[in-house]
């Protein structure tokens, strides 16, 4: 059933999101320049990997990622618009639109056991962890929210999510982590 919800709300929704899509590759390709879109190979449900798309956010290059990530990427950032090429991994059924966020592929052995459990379903373009606290939570307070959306998913609870999520698009807060433009990477409990 949650499959059939991620198609029917994606599909019905694309009158709105595709030609946010297109203005926003015009302004990425504008801003950025060329590529437009940016590949990670991420680790799905049962810790299968796939290529994640989304919206380039940074400049090319080997500077640290606070150096590289523009004035126009934070904004994409703040408003979640770099996470629209997502809606694509969402139709395909390498995503869903609710679930833990989709990490590294690299991350995998450092997870404990109950860590990995957040690959139990499909990862989300939202999650419960993201509407919980987004970058201001460190790494274990993100896979307890992972982990307990794993236990406790339901319709119910995956539309409370996509509401806080449309509320935080609204106004947005916690984007980045304390002190640095994205994440730490996790390096294992």
């Amino acid at each position: 059933m949650k499959r059939g919800l991620d198609i029917l709300l994606t599909v019905c929704l694309a009158p709105i999101w595709v030609p946010v899509t297109v203005v926003v590759a015009v302004l990425v390709w504008a801003a950025l320049g060329l590529p437009v879109l940016f590949f990670d190979e991420r680790a799905g449900l049962h810790g299968r990997p796939f290529r994640l798309v989304k919206f380039r956010t940074m400049l090319s290059g080997d500077a640290p990622d606070a150096e590289r990530l523009t004035k126009f990427g934070r904004f994409l950032r703040a408003s979640s618009l770099d996470e629209l090429p997502e809606l694509w991994n969402v139709l395909r059924g390498d995503m869903s639109l609710v679930g833990p966020r989709p990490l590294p592929v690299r991350y995998l052995p450092r997870y404990s056991p109950w860590q990995s459990r957040r690959h139990e379903v499909r990862p989300g373009i939202t999650g419960w962890a993201q509407v919980n606290g987004r970058n201001a939570l460190d790494w274990d307070e993100k896979f307890r929210y992972d982990v307990d959306y794993v236990d406790g998913m339901s319709t119910w609870l995956d539309v409370k999510i996509l509401f806080l999520t449309a509320m935080q698009v609204l106004l947005p807060r916690n984007i980045n982590h304390e002190g640095t433009a994205t994440m730490p990477e996790f390096k294992g409990s």
